[in-house]
This record gives structure tokens, C-alpha cells and sequence, in this order.
């Protein structure tokens, strides 16, 4: 019995929870940010002194239009304010090529991480959480942070240094021009809250969508024929439109909110234009100020009112990646697996005697799936564990395997108990050969060695011989060295003997098959079995067998049934007692 895979993840807060982890995240590259930081910082300084200047040059021309025009001072003004923004696009370009580097390097370590943590979450994690929601964490969630690094942190501390720059330089050149261009652009920052406020719970639910909706087509696509041969389309549709349909809302709100930032901010910014020039009109006409100190104004006011829509935008972007920091993390911080560092057990090649001793285990521990097994294989034997759907046979073997951690009871090998060995040592003494064939793109070749080295190509014929593929592979325009990918057809039947292939090359001490030939014909399913018997020999190997044919020559049948064994035997002993395994091989081969 496996438990049913769900959706995983509770609903995002509305807070800065994920923002918090991915500054703690980015610790190590605090310096080349904060570096890029103070060239943003520098590079905006200049470009607030500028308009100062730029006064300088149109009071010095004005002045000298009557009296004649002091062109000594000009060129220094020219040539000073050349230097500035000279100095202002460097530094820009510094801290433009700082924080591309960070970004990617942060986008880098992010993924490495979670590559990482995938091999360190238990296997119950898999089973309640779509693949395509943690595809979705890894690509979708990981670049929306990677964006808003490299672009949304960097303008809003350069923004707001250019948004309280201009004040100081408006408020040093004018205070009354400097108040109306303040009162004309209060009310840009208080609807730029408001629609803040409401934007971040859409950006969240907008996330959460996105996983949701990768996860059901990942999971469609991968059993598109199943999902044909039982007429589902119209099913999986609706499923996929009403996925699609929230994500469309929650995008579409999230959208419209930070949208109006833009044209919010422009008109405040066109308004308080207006609002400078005809002040500024009225007091050139008191004599109040001189023209130069428009012509400052006129370019401090755009300025002034730019941050203003570049800070929406950097507070908009922060919610997304608020949202996205937030499921990574949660992923990142998920339960793992115990560590298991401090062990120094070990075993390299076990005699083979496995013990199974009042073993209980449930997926949910108010659950129990398996009571009181006990049990003492013999070093070679071959097991065959039988039984009906859902009375824990595969369980059983996720035990052996260590995918699960017992809730009462112990498994040994060779008396060593099983929780007193590293896991990848586990592993390690197991080859195993699953009902459900796994191939990656990549040659015949890789698929089979899967990283044994040493593999000559007399080894692989001989098992390719042994598992019936040599001819087949033979025929193939570059034999062992032909990719496996969409365009190459192989049955079912022929992905499960590479599969087996694979099995058999890893020669490891022990074996598990967890019904190896369900997907070969019977002449196949022959080949197959002698090429068993020749594997299993001097190996303790346990057979999980839906077809009973396939285990006749076991050295013990288990048959279990609601988790426990109610009978144990050879095929000629339980045969002949009549019970519940006479009654599956009857029931199999009555006609």
C-alpha cells in the first residue's frame, strides 16, 4: 500500500517572513551588495548635484547676456558637470555588473540548495507534493527572486536616496516651490500604500497558483495514454480551467493593482510639474528668484516625482519575490531525514540474513499498516511476499529499504539493526528493480552502468544476453551508444529488462524485485526468470509477485494480508494446505 500523493503547503502569511530568510540567505554576498549599493548611492548624488550646477550655468548665462557672458566659468561648469555624470554612469555600470554577478550567484546557490535538500527530505514529502510544484519553486520562484536582487533592491535604496536628495537640494534652493511640489505628490504616497496593501495577498495567491497548476499538468502529461484510454480529457479540462481560471484572477488582480503604480505616479509627477512651473512663473515675476532657479526646479521636480514610481515598482516586485522567497524556503526548511553522520556501523558484503522482528508500521500512525511481523531469512534465500492490493507488500520492502522509519519492532542484516547503519549503506546492499521503469535521456550504455565504473562491453553483452536485449540492441544504429530519448519507441517491455539490465550490473549482495516482469509477454517473462534464477543464485533476494507463476521456485512464499502473515511455505506446502495462497493461485489459473 503507497500512500496517495497530494497537494503540500499551507496558505502564505502576509508578512516578511520570506524577505527575512532570503536576507539571511544572502549574508555571504553582503559585500559585493553593499558595495553596489554605495556606487547606486553615489552614482544618484551625482545626479541630484547636477541640476544645482546646471543652475550655476543658466544664472551665469543670463547674468552675462547684458554685461557679457563669462565663458571661463562656463567651460568650468561644463566641464564639472561632464565629470559628474561621467562619474554617475561608472559608477552605475559597477553596480550594474555587482549585482548581476550576486543575482545569478544567489540564483545558483538556491537551486544547489534545493538539489540538495531533495536528496535529504523523506519519501512520505513526495508522496502529499507534486512534482510540478517543486519544478515550480526551483524555476518560476527562484527567477522571480533573481530578478527582483538585481533589479528591485537596487532602485529603491538608490530611489529613496535620489527621492530625500532632491528634497534637501528643493528645500536648499526654494522652500516655497519646494512645499508645492511636496503637496502635490502627498497624495501619490498615500494611494501607493493603499493599493500596496492590497496587491500582496494577490501576489501570494498568485505563487501558490502557479505551483498548483504546473503540478496538475505535470501529472496529466506524464499519464497522457492512461488519461486517453479512460476518456478523461474532459475531466482533466475542467480540472485545468478552473486551475487556469484562478491563477488568471490572482494574476490579473495582482497585475491591475501594481499597474496602476505607473499612470498613479505619472500624473502626480505630470501635476506637480504644472504645479512648479506656474509657482515658479509667479515668484520670477516677484523677483524673487532668478530663471535658473526654474530651470533647476523644472528638472528636480521630475526627479522628485520618478522615485515615486520606481519605488512602487521595487515595493511590487518585493511582493513577489516575498511570495516566491517564501515557498523556496518553506521548502528549504522542510523536515529531513535524522542525520546520520555520527554513525559508524557499516556492512560491505552481508552473508544475506535478514531478520524481521514484531515489526509495526503505519503512514499514519493512527493507521497501522503492519501489526507484528516477524521473520528470519536465511543468508541466499529467495522470498517471495504475495498477497492482495493493500496488504503491504511494497510497504514491507520501503521498510527493508530504510524509505521509512519503523514505528515499532527492528529489521537486521546479518544481526546488525537497521537504524544502526547509514542509509546510503543501506542502499548500497540492494539492487532493485521497481514495477515502475525510470530512464533518463542519455545512451543505452548509461542507463544500464548508471554510474558503476569499470563496465567493459563483454559485460554488457553478457547481460544483455541474459535479459534477452542483445539482438534488439544489436540492430540499433549505434548500439550501446544510442540515446534514449522521445524520438527512440521503446515498449514498456523493453524499458523494464533495461531496467533489470541495470539490476544485474550493479551486482550488488542483495536483491529486491518488486514485480520485475509485469510489463513483458510470457515468452519474455521465461527469459527473464532463468535470467533470475542465474542473479539470485548465492543472493538473498525478496520477489514482490502479483503473477504466482513468476515465484514457484522461491525458497519461501510469504503471504500477507492486511499487513500480517498468515501464511509462510514453499509453493508445494501452501498449495497443499489449502489456504488463502491456494485460493490467489486457484483464482489466477483456474481455467
Amino acid at each position: 500500500m503507497r500512500p496517495m500523493r497530494t497537494n503540500h503547503g499551507k496558505p502564505a502569511e502576509l508578512s516578511g517572513e520570506g524577505l527575512l530568510h532570503l536576507f539571511r540567505f544572502c549574508k555571504k554576498y553582503l559585500p559585493a551588495i553593499v558595495i553596489a549599493l554605495v556606487c547606486a548611492v553615489g552614482g544618484t548624488i551625482f545626479t541630484i548635484i547636477g541640476p544645482d550646477k546646471l543652475q550655476q550655468l543658466t544664472d551665469t548665462i543670463t547674468e552675462g547676456m547684458m554685461a557679457g557672458i563669462d565663458m571661463d566659468k562656463v567651460i568650468r561648469i561644463c566641464v564639472t558637470l561632464a565629470v559628474m555624470y561621467g562619474c554617475s554612469a561608472l559608477l552605475n555600470f559597477i553596480q550594474s555588473m555587482l549585482m548581476t554577478t550576486t543575482t545569478q550567484r544567489v540564483s545558483q546557490s538556491l537551486r544547489e540548495e534545493i538539489s540538495h535538500k531533495i536528496n535529504r527530505l523523506p519519501i512520505d514529502y513526495y508522496n502529499k507534493t507534486t512534482f510540478g510544484d517543486i519544478l515550480s519553486r526551483v524555476t518560476n520562484d527562484v527567477d522571480t527572486i533573481g530578478e527582483t536582487i538585481q533589479r528591485s533592491i537596487v532602485t529603491l535604496v538608490s530611489s529613496v536616496v535620489l527621492l530625500f536628495g532632491c528634497l534637501f537640494m528643493m528645500f536648499k534652493t526654494n522652500w516655497i516651490m519646494t512645499v508645492s511640489a511636496i503637496a502635490a505628490s502627498l497624495i501619490g504616497f498615500a494611494l501607493m500604500t493603499l493599493i500596496m496593501g492590497r496587491s500582496q495577498q494577490y501576489f501570494i495567491t498568485r505563487q501558490q497558483c502557479l505551483g498548483d497548476i504546473n503540478g496538475h499538468i505535470e501529472e496529466a502529461f506524464s499519464g497522457h495514454t492512461v488519461l486517453r484510454v479512460s476518456n478523461a480529457e474532459e475531466q482533466f479540462s475542467k480540472r485545468f480551467e478552473t486551475l487556469n481560471e484562478k491563477l488568471f484572477n490572482t494574476s490579473w488582480k495582482s497585475q491591475f493593482l501594481s499597474g496602476l503604480m505607473q499612470p498613479l505616479m505619472g500624473f502626480i509627477g505630470n501635476f506637480g510639474y504644472v504645479t512648479v512651473c506656474v509657482v515658479g512663473a509667479a515668484l520670477v515675476m516677484n523677483g524673487s528668484i532668478s530663471f535658473g532657479v526654474i530651470v533647476a526646479f523644472m528638472i528636480y521636480v521630475r526627479l522628485f516625482t520618478n522615485p515615486l514610481s520606481q519605488i512602487a515598482q521595487a515595493a511590487t516586485s518585493l511582493q513577489s519575490a516575498s511570495a516566491a522567497s517564501k515557498r523556496v524556503f518553506d521548502f528549504l526548511d522542510a523536515e529531513e531525514m535524522a542525520d546520520e553522520s555520527g554513525k559508524t556501523a557499516s556492512l560491505t558484503a552481508p552473508a544475506g540474513q535478514v531478520g524481521f522482528s514484531h515489526v509495526q508500521f503505519g503512514y499514519d500512525p493512527d493507521r497501522m499498516i503492519i501489526h507484528d511481523f516477524s521473520m528470519q531469512v536465511k543468508p541466499g534465500q529467495k522470498v517471495a511476499i504475495v498477497g492482495p492490493t493493500g496488504a503491504g507488500k511494497t510497504t514491507l520492502v520501503n521498510l527493508l529499504m530504510r524509505f521509512y522509519e519503523l514505528n515499532g519492532g527492528s529489521i537486521s542484516i546479518d544481526g546488525v539493526d537497521l537504524s544502526s547503519l547509514r542509509r546510503d549503506n543501506v542502499h548500497s546492499l540492494f539492487g532493485m528493480v521497481l514495477q515502475d521503469t525510470w530512464l533518463f535521456e542519455g545512451s543505452i550504455r548509461d542507463n544500464i552502468v548508471y554510474g558503476k565504473e569499470g563496465v567493459t562491453d563483454a559485460d554488457l553483452d553478457r547481460i544483455t544476453k541474459a535479459v534477452g536485449l542483445y539482438h534488439y540492441i544489436q540492430t540499433l544504429p549505434h548500439g550501446y551508444d544510442t540515446v534514449i530519448d522521445s524520438r527512440m519507441n521503446l515498449s514498456e517491455g523493453q524499458k523494464q529488462l533495461l531496467t533489470i539490465a541495470r539490476a544485474m550490473i550493479e551486482d550488488a549482495p542483495m536483491l529486491i524485485l518488486d514485480e520485475a516482469t509485469s510489463s513483458v509477454d510470457t515468452r519474455t517473462e521465461i527469459l527473464i526468470q532463468q535470467a533470475m534464477d542465474k542473479l539470485t543464485e548465492g543472493r538473498t533476494s525478496f520477489v514482490i509477485a502479483h503473477r504466482l507463476s513468476t515465484i514457484k521456485n522461491a525458497d519461501v512464499i510469504l503471504v500477507l494480508r492486511d499487513g500480517d502473515i498468515v501464511e509462510s511455505g514453499n509453493h508445494q506446502q501452501l498449495l497443499q494446505k489449502g489456504g488463502f495462497y491456494a485460493e490467489l493461485y486457484n483464482a489466477q489459473f483456474a481455467s
